[in-house]
């Protein structure tokens, strides 16, 4: 090893040392500050209204709650929050970017981690050191390799066939509950609970670089994943709740793929009614008329989202979900909801 290489070691250990911590939304009791920011204004009201919502779709036991994540929060900080609302029941579906689940919530399981970096960092080093960064968060791209190739590797072992990306998550969940898990991810949880988790774009993060993969040394043979499948799979899921209430997180592919499931079950004449409570936490700027960024209220102008619960809030999802998780479990209406076993459906 000469003496530049052992340099780029060092240097590339020094900035990989501060793991990201996830915040346990258990820890403490966000009731007092949430029933402060009810009487406030500006985004401290939207969030008080959010915990608001979501305590209501708690409570509303005819509801099917479907938690919607798209951007990084879960590299973050925020991947504990997510499994724990699967823990408790809180949630009975997911619908998620391939990055969310991949990227950072299988990554971490199989005992990776993201780490506390800059956004002031010159990324030509990074690029040199094999560091990827998200804003202020670092991640090994080595790790990171090692993560599609785990992918290409159960792909291999399943029968090849035509899967939906729900149905190839829930196998990477039994594979990680067979005793692979280095923690117990919302991937592992939601198979653990029955909980179908739906990535409408799953090549796009590590989950597509492997499977591309085992395509390629696999041609007359392998899996796939189809994306039609999905759309139907999860239309059938709002087909056969009585309700639905959405808690997003960001915007983008996943969030317009939950709420076209109404207009799709119309599509095949099934009548269903709009969501009945909706939550959206986005920084996006609506102005551009941007998917991410589009009002609920707009949403209900498609036939997609009933306007009686529910509220956009403009705020950062580190800051606001902690905040929303934390008040919604310490009021323990989860404490009555029984598990709704969505998975079974499709068995």
């Amino acid at each position: 090893m000469d003496d530049n290489t052992q340099k780029d070691l060092i240097l590339k250990k020094s900035l990989l040392k501060d793991k990201v911590k996830h915040i346990d939304v258990t820890n403490f009791d966000s009731r007092p500050i949430i029933n402060q920011m009810q009487s406030m204004s500006f985004v401290a009201r939207e969030i008080g209204k959010a915990a608001e919502i979501l305590n209501l779709m708690i409570k509303d036991h005819e509801s099917t709650n479907i938690l919607v994540i798209a951007g990084s929060s879960s590299a973050a900080g925020c991947l504990d929050v997510y499994a724990k609302m699967a823990e408790c029941n809180i949630i009975d579906a997911v619908v998620a970017t391939g990055a969310s689940i991949i990227d950072m919530d299988f990554f971490e399981a199989i005992g990776f981690k993201h780490y506390k970096g800059s956004q002031f960092s010159d990324d030509n080093i990074l690029r040199t050191l094999g560091i990827d960064r998200i804003y202020d968060t670092f991640i090994d791209e080595e790790e990171l390799q090692k993560c599609d190739n785990k992918i290409y590797e159960i792909a291999n072992s399943l029968e090849p066939k035509v899967y939906s990306s729900m149905e190839f998550i829930k196998e990477l969940g039994r594979w990680l509950n067979n005793g692979n898990a280095k923690k117990n991810s919302l991937i592992e949880t939601c198979f653990q609970k029955n909980i179908p988790i739906f990535c409408p774009a799953f090549s796009d993060c590590s989950a597509g670089f492997g499977l591309v993969k085992h395509q390629n040394e696999n041609l007359s043979s392998h899996i796939s994943i189809d994306s039609v499948k999905d759309f139907r799979q999860l239309t059938q899921v709002k087909i056969e709740s009585k309700a639905t209430g959405l808690f997003m997180i960001g915007g983008g592919v996943p969030k317009n793929f939950v709420q076209d499931t109404v207009v799709c079950a119309e599509m095949i004449n099934k009548k269903v009614d709009m969501h009945k409570y909706a939550v959206q936490i986005t920084v996006a700027d609506q102005r551009d008329g941007a998917c991410s960024s589009s009002t609920l209220k707009e949403a209900s102008s498609w036939g997609k989202v009933d306007t009686q619960y529910e509220q956009m809030v403009f705020s950062e999802a580190t800051v606001a979900v902690p905040l929303i998780i934390s008040d919604v479990y310490h009021r323990g209406f989860w404490k009555k909801r029984k598990q709704k076993n969505l998975s079974n459906i499709f068995d």
